[in-house]
C-alpha cells in the first residue's frame, strides 16, 4: 500500500486542522493506519490510530479529548481531526499503515511497514 499525507499547515492557538493520508492499493480494510509526529530534535511520537476491519481507535496522550481519528474504507482514506491544537503540536505527521497489526502494537512506529511522506503542521503563537 502507498500513502500519502495531506492538510497541514499554519494555523493559531486554538484552530483546527484535518490532516488526510490517502492510501492506494489493495484491501485497505486489513490494514491498521496511525498518525506519529516527530517535532524537530525529538523522538517520533504516537498519536492515534484506527484498526483494521471494525475500526478501533487509539489515543496518544498527545491527542486525547483534542483530535479524532476516522476512516473511509471506501475512499481508503484516514482523516486526523486537530481541534485546539497548541505550540507543542508543531511537528511533521506522517500516516503509517501495518496489515493486520496486533492490538499490543499500535502505538510502536517500528510494527508498521509502509509510511506516507509527512505533512507539516505549525501552530503560531
Amino acid at each position: 500500500v502507498q500513502l500519502q499525507a495531506s492538510g497541514g499547515g499554519l494555523v493559531d492557538i486554538g484552530g483546527s486542522l484535518r490532516l488526510s493520508c490517502s492510501a492506494s492499493g489493495r484491501a485497505f480494510i486489513n490494514y491498521t493506519v496511525a498518525w506519529f509526529r516527530q517535532a524537530p530534535g525529538k523522538a517520533r511520537e504516537f498519536v492515534s490510530a484506527v484498526k483494521y476491519g471494525l475500526g478501533t481507535k487509539y489515543y496518544g496522550d498527545v491527542a486525547k479529548g483534542r483530535f479524532t481519528i476516522s476512516r473511509d474504507n471506501d475512499k481508503k482514506i484516514v482523516y486526523l481531526q486537530m481541534n485546539s491544537l497548541e505550540t507543542e503540536d508543531t511537528a511533521v505527521y506522517f500516516c503509517a499503515a501495518a496489515s493486520f497489526l496486533h492490538d499490543d502494537y499500535y502505538g510502536t512506529n517500528q510494527y508498521y511497514n509502509f509510511w506516507g511522506q509527512g505533512t507539516q503542521v505549525t501552530v503560531s503563537s
